[in-house]
């Protein structure tokens, strides 16, 4: 297939399971809600060595439970337990310490998480609860029960415990171009169009990635290495997967709640990337050997 005259390989992107949970912060206006969330999510950019991926959820919310600016995250990692941890640093460190915010659960799920239960210790004892109605459980309509800490500028208002379920990471498709400049501008394109999904975050810098992995390495005690076959520079020193004309590539990586925001993504990104100076669009999977979620490129721009 090809679109723009660009070649769409005719393959896969191989993703795997995560526990997922989505929150929603709160600000006195929206600057200081990007903030607390842009920090929240600062190193958060793959299991591998941040122990989580996480990134700011778009576009902005409609409504929030106080009726101020808000801003969604989501987080995903390999299990509740190291999801927890996440929350409760993140949570504590990066929203609780930034002006005029507020934390809410915003992932209808029967599973919960501990989190402002956890961090209410901090107000010293001056803590206060309080419930209010929410239809956020999947059962309807129950209480929900928020944390009043004091803080100095007030109080930080966080949720008791977080909803967390099953989810999807490691989305992915590479841009191949000409120059480094036509490929950064075609990945670009790509994250714009991408971060207007709901239920979806690209959590590398920009939603870009440069230094993509295989798994397994020449040395024993690493797990992942740099992605050779698409490095430029060893081309003639390895099997280059790189195409003719091509001299950069870069990865977009995709997490979401669901295969079919991933999906969704995906292929929106993918015609986003579609511009001048592009020659090929691929993906990155390992034989199905790390996990059961395929995402074929040419049955997703047929789909969406």
């Amino acid at each position: 297939m090809k679109l723009n005259n660009v070649e769409i390989e005719d393959t896969y992107a191989e993703a795997f399971g995560m526990r997922a949970a989505r929150l929603l912060i709160t600000a006195a206006d929206v600057e200081w809600a990007r903030t607390a969330a842009s920090v929240m999510t600062g190193f958060g950019t793959s299991v591998i060595g941040c122990n989580c991926e996480t990134g700011i959820e778009g576009p902005l919310p409609e409504s929030t439970p106080d009726g101020r600016p808000g801003v969604r995250v989501l987080l995903f990692a390999t299990s509740s337990k190291q999801l927890e941890q996440q929350l409760v640093l993140r949570v504590g460190q990066c929203v609780m310490t930034c002006p005029t915010t507020a934390c809410f659960d915003d992932l209808p799920s029967e599973e919960r998480l501990k989190v402002g239960s956890k961090l209410r210790f901090f107000g010293d004892g001056h803590q206060i609860s309080k419930r209010i109605e929410s239809s956020l459980s999947e059962n309807g309509a129950t209480p929900r029960r928020l944390w009043r800490i004091p803080v100095m500028d007030g109080e930080f208002v966080v949720e008791d415990k977080v909803g967390t379920r099953k989810a999807v990471a490691g989305g992915n498709f590479f841009i191949m171009g000409r120059t480094e400049e036509d490929t950064s501008r075609a990945a670009r394109a790509a994250v714009r169009a991408m971060r207007e999904i709901p239920g979806i975050i690209m959590p590398f810098p920009g939603g870009v990635v440069r230094s993509g992995s295989k798994i397994g390495s020449k040395y024993r005690k690493l797990i992942a290495s740099t992605n050779s076959p698409y490095c430029p520079t060893l081309r003639g020193q390895v099997e280059s997967a790189l195409p003719p004309g091509a001299s950069c590539c870069l990865e977009i990586v995709v997490d979401g709640l669901d295969e079919e925001s991933i999906g969704r993504a995906m292929a929106v990104g993918i015609r986003a990337a579609c511009t001048r100076g592009v020659v090929r669009i691929s993906a990155g999977n390992y034989g199905g050997k790390l996990g059961k979620f395929h995402f074929h490129l040419l049955q997703l721009l047929e789909k969406n």
